[in-house]
């Protein structure tokens, strides 16, 4: 009777507390052990992360860029309208370094989805 208790108190305290339970010691003393579960990162939940992170932040780059460059070719136009004389403003070389970055992080995001898709259908065996 006394065993059975002490085995209903271990089964409690393994449950509430993710304690596990080891044995008896000589004084009929119950031994627990706790669990340290640490969580490892593999490799290919790195590579996932890193390649969403990498797709997302292109994506919103690729978007303030391109509201950048919307906003200097308005400027550019509204410089050329208030003075002919000016063949070419600052505003230009401000649009081109804008459509310029709009690309690279565009073409990035593509990358990176590609990438994953890729990675994800070789890890899925589509292919047998």
């Amino acid at each position: 009777m006394k065993k059975l208790k002490m085995a209903e108190q271990i089964s409690l305290i393994s449950r509430s507390t993710r304690l596990e339970y080891i044995g008896y010691e000589e004084k009929s003393k119950i031994i627990i052990l706790n669990r340290c579960n640490k969580k490892r990162f593999s490799t290919r939940t790195f590579i996932n992360r890193t390649l969403e992170t990498t797709a997302l932040a292109s994506l919103l780059f690729t978007r303030f860029a391109g509201v950048g460059a919307l906003a200097c070719w308005g400027l550019e136009i509204i410089e050329t309208n208030t003075n002919p004389n000016i063949i070419i403003s600052s505003w230009h070389y401000q649009k081109n370094a804008c459509l310029g970055g709009m690309l690279v992080s565009f073409s990035t995001f593509l990358g990176s989805s590609l990438l994953w898709a890729s990675l994800s259908i070789s890890r899925d065996n589509f292919h047998k």
